[in-house]
């Protein structure tokens, strides 16, 4: 009994001389599975941390309207929720085949070190950017020396 690499099950030859490419090959045509994972990982985010601590979220988001985005803030869970929901109407000559996706996600604040209520967002060019200022209680203070 081989294991294949695809998918990690038993493989059996069978009587058409099946083999471990011919299983390769049928899981790319798995095309629901691909789509799910070529999309897992949208959009595009930058995340890094300014000189002065603040932290910056960047969203590379072509084909959204600053209308079609969404930002909330959970205090409660240290939590900053981006999504977007595209809002093309249902004529179909307004209708785009790419750029018509939809998103969610959340980070969270773990060392509860940001000011997520003081949250600055910026849309432009298809860029949303957010500024989360880290507390003023987290930031470093400098002792002079007698």
């Amino acid at each position: 009994m081989i294991t294949t690499l695809a998918n990690c099950k038993p493989y059996k030859q069978d009587l058409l001389g099946r083999n471990v490419f011919e299983d390769i090959f049928d899981s790319m045509l798995d095309l629901p599975s691909l789509m799910t994972k070529s999309t897992q990982g949208y959009p595009t985010v930058d995340i890094y941390k300014e000189t002065d601590g603040d932290t910056v979220l960047e969203f590379a988001l072509a084909g959204f309207s600053k209308e079609d985005l969404s930002i909330e803030i959970k205090p409660e869970k240290n939590s900053i929720t981006v999504g977007a929901c595209s809002s093309l109407k249902a004529n179909p000559s307004q209708q785009r085949r790419i750029a018509r996706r939809s998103f969610s996600k959340t980070y969270v604040d773990y060392d509860n070190n940001l000011d997520l209520a003081s949250t600055v967002a910026t849309y432009n060019d298809g860029l949303l950017k957010l500024v989360i200022p880290i507390k003023l209680e987290s930031k470093p203070i400098n002792i002079g020396i007698k």
